[in-house]
């Protein structure tokens, strides 16, 4: 029964809807029988104040806060006041009146919260249910000591050929992949990282004579972490499902703790906010070949982001091609940025505009080749960061880079983007050595 309910869906399914409709009836409910001065002056004002204190906090994170690298949807501002009019609703609502009017100003209040943090979530497909939006361990996660050690004998793959034409999967093979957690330190980089990683193990990974898999490393935006491909993006169903369909075959995810925590932005390089480009390509794939019995030829291996995560996975792709030969960068931006490109050079490279050049991604198309790398550009079709990707594609079009488009429906949030990843699934198995 408990799993039930931590697997309600709270992105499709009808909890948003039902929350809503709960909210609007509890505030309607609060506000009958009210005199004339209520309906002429107090309400009048509540609707004035919440306007006022929902364009400040607007404003506030939007014009001096400036945590994110992109704007806030309208959408989810209106929602936002949406919760700071309900609240309002409930505080006015406790004067001068019975105790049960005040109970009921308590529950409008937190009823309009939770009504408006579902439609956001909806809005961003953030977390498709309970189990994630509380923190808990998905229900397919195992401890990382649980897993098999590496095999002395593990499938023989045939030089040159897709593994699938030569994998048999045994009949004890697992029908689903599993989730565990690890800490990848960062022994080179002494880059702080303060969260575990996540990984997706296929179900080819959990055999005795387990084949060697391809690796992709999976990073996420900013603000987030590694938590997000497993919630928003859904990436064990992902996999699970291209698993069902290719005898159990698909890559194994390592999502490392790319920002070191949920609000830093370390712009993917090595800087005085640490060395994150070197932990991201020396000390993950290191650990990874130290602890995973994996493929090792890095011709093999890939990389891919969303957001901040598909900018990053570009310029690992672009200044690491021999780590990363293959990349799918998500709705990135066309440089890193902390807002713009002044910003940006001034605070991280200390005014070195020489030094930015040498790590953004529209540079290094312009100067240097890339014959033995690919990668894929997906985008929502009114994601605001659809120009920017349209940029950088025909960049690398213009270097001679082996590059893919693919659009799908939808603006900058999760719906987007793992629909953009399904559709380049194909594409980057492929350059992986699973499938033709």
């Amino acid at each position: 029964m408990l799993d039930t309910v931590l697997d309600w869906d709270l992105v499709n399914g009808k909890a948003p809807i039902v929350a809503t409709v709960v909210a609007v009836l509890a505030c309607c409910a609060l506000l009958v029988r009210r005199d004339r001065r209520w309906w002429t002056r107090t309400i009048p004002i509540l609707v004035a104040v919440s306007v006022a204190v929902t364009l400040l906090a607007w404003w506030l994170v939007e014009g001096v806060w400036q945590p994110f690298p992109d704007a806030l949807p309208l959408r989810v501002v209106g929602w936002t006041g949406c919760a700071v009019a309900g609240v309002g609703l409930g505080v006015v609502s406790l004067w001068k009146t019975s105790w049960r009017r005040r109970v009921a100003a308590v529950v409008v209040a937190v009823l309009a919260v939770v009504a408006s943090m579902l439609n956001i979530n909806a809005y961003y497909g953030q977390y498709p249910s309970l189990r994630g939006a509380l923190g808990m361990p998905p229900a397919n996660e195992i401890p990382f000591t649980d897993l098999t050690p590496p095999t002395e004998t593990p499938f023989p793959s045939e030089p040159g050929r897709p593994l699938i034409d030569s994998w048999k999967p045994p009949p004890n093979m697992p029908k689903q992949g599993k989730v565990t957690q690890a800490t990848i330190p960062s022994p080179i980089s002494k880059f702080p990282t303060t969260r575990q990683a996540y990984l997706y193990l296929p179900p080819a990974y959990l055999t005795d004579a387990r084949p060697l898999l391809p690796v992709l490393v999976a990073l996420p935006g900013q603000p987030g972490g590694p938590t997000d491909w497993i919630n928003g993006g859904q990436i064990a169903a992902t996999m699970d499902r291209y698993a069902a369909a290719h005898n159990g075959l698909a890559p194994i995810v390592v999502m490392p703790d790319a920002t070191g925590s949920a609000l830093n932005n370390p712009l993917c390089v090595d800087s005085k906010l640490g060395a994150n480009e070197t932990y991201l390509t020396r000390d993950v794939p290191d650990w990874i070949r130290q602890n995973l019995q994996v493929d090792p030829d890095a011709r093999h291996w890939a990389v891919a982001g969303f957001s901040y995560g598909g900018t990053c996975a570009l310029q690992l792709a672009l200044r690491q091609p021999q780590v990363y030969p293959t990349f799918v960068d998500i709705s990135g931006q066309q440089e890193p940025s902390l807002g713009t490109r002044e910003k940006t050079v001034k605070e991280i490279f200390d005014g070195d505009e020489a030094a930015f050049r040498a790590i953004n991604p529209l540079d290094l198309l312009a100067t240097r080749k890339y014959p033995d790398s690919a990668g894929a550009f997906t985008v929502g079709s009114v994601d605001a960061y659809l120009p920017q990707q349209k940029v950088v594609y025909d960049a690398a079009l213009r270097n001679g880079l082996a590059a893919e488009w693919f659009e799908v429906p939808g603006p900058h949030n999760w719906h987007s983007w793992a629909a953009g990843f399904v559709k380049s699934l194909d594409w980057l198995t492929s350059r992986m050595g699973l499938t033709r």
